[in-house]
């Protein structure tokens, strides 16, 4: 619908998105500990979507529903950063495994199994799958990754600052670390994965399915289906660390 000037008439799009709001939520709960409230990241989403409608302008060319799930993305996570939701102990769990599984790498010349994980954190395989329940929520960046404070995590805050060097604007990480050919090796590390985490990556970022839907085609449970996706970003952030 569009106004007497021509413009999308923004209330028209509010209502028409709404829902958009609530499968965003949905897929990023997926990835988030149960501490986390649906409802408080709908509200968070909410504001997203009506600072989006204000500031979208049609005439530049980007769709209404790029543009404003970006948005809506970036309020939920705003919300969640200020929740800190991950406690620190669970990073440091995450890292623990990521360490783990670089170090196997490295010693023998493949991606170690789960059995082999588990092995070189002295645990036995019932403990670690529980670890990887505990560390669902685990993200491929951390905000933390860009802070020069953690010694762990200063092969990205380093390749953002060389990205920086070359850039005349932004000082967006993400962004620096896109245009600094962090993308293509993102693709690399992905394509040296086991098949079944290229396999699970693929289904849940790229063919937006759900847990229930992911573990059906895997033949798994839902809460193994956590696990896998949980060690899955774990070796990817192992293989980039080694990339970067």
């Amino acid at each position: 619908m569009y106004t007497a000037q021509g413009t999308i008439e923004k209330s028209h799009l509010l209502a028409q998105h709404q829902p958009l709001v609530r499968r965003i939520a949905l897929q990023m709960m997926a990835k988030l500990p149960a501490s986390v409230e649906l409802d408080d990241l709908i509200q968070a989403g909410m504001l997203g979507l009506l600072d989006a409608s204000s500031r979208y302008q049609d005439n530049r060319g980007a769709q209404f529903e790029t543009f404003v799930s970006q948005r809506i993305r970036g309020a939920m996570l705003d919300e969640l950063r200020a929740a800190d939701w991950g406690s620190r102990g669970l990073r440091q769990s995450a890292r623990g495994i990521e360490k783990a599984i670089q170090a196997l790498g490295h010693k023998l010349g493949r991606s170690p199994t789960e059995g082999e994980i588990a092995r070189e954190l002295k645990m036995d395989i019932e403990a670690y799958q529980s670890l990887l329940q505990e560390i669902q929520g685990c993200q491929l960046l951390y905000v933390e990754d860009f802070s020069k404070d953690d010694a762990d995590n200063a092969f990205l805050d380093s390749h953002s600052q060389d990205a920086r060097k070359d850039r005349r604007s932004s000082d967006d990480p993400l962004e620096q670390l896109l245009e600094s050919g962090f993308r293509h090796q993102l693709v690399d590390a992905i394509s040296a994965l086991p098949e079944r985490d290229q396999l699970l990556l693929n289904l849940y970022y790229e063919e937006e399915l759900n847990l229930r839907e992911i573990g059906a085609i895997l033949e798994v449970s839902q809460s193994r289906v956590c696990q896998l996706h949980s060690q899955a970003i774990s070796r990817l952030r192992a293989k980039l660390k080694d990339l970067l």
